[in-house]
């Protein structure tokens, strides 16, 4: 099953999984750690973040240069511990429902577009690998967050 495939099961199986959870387990933190629903929320900036990277890496003229991003900083700002969980298994699903359609657009040859996570560090990936990178991710969270 490719990346495309799995993700599009977990936009169903992850309200389903979380909705089997109390509140407690979902609310509980420990000490430097995130909540599940914080976990949840660092996986919409996730979402966010790369919903833009797959659509601007596109039209980039050479290569694309990965902006990052403060994910601690976002999820304290977002306030995710205390947004209602149903809004951001919602939020949560729409994003990647529309990273679905946008990354199952791209041509062939597009995804073979050259990929730069800093300037300093000039090694390349592809898009291709940017998005299987992104669903890895999304599957490494899975496991503490089910």
């Amino acid at each position: 099953m490719d990346a495309l495939d799995r993700l599009t099961a977990y936009i169903d199986q992850v309200p389903t999984g979380l909705g089997n959870l109390s509140e407690a387990q979902i609310t509980s933190q420990q000490p430097g750690k995130w909540s599940r629903k914080e976990i949840l929320g660092h996986l919409i900036d996730s979402a966010i973040n790369n919903l833009k990277r797959f659509t601007d890496a596109q039209f980039a003229d050479g290569s694309y240069l990965v902006q990052p991003y403060n994910q601690d900083e976002l999820v304290r700002v977002n306030q995710y511990q205390h947004v209602p969980l149903g809004q951001l298994l919602v939020l949560w699903q729409s994003l990647n429902r529309q990273i679905l359609v946008v990354t199952r657009a791209i041509p062939e040859d597009t995804l073979r577009q050259p990929i730069q996570f800093s300037q300093i560090n000039t090694k390349l990936k592809t898009l291709e690998w940017l998005i299987n990178d992104y669903v890895a991710h999304l599957e490494h969270h899975l496991k503490t967050l089910l």
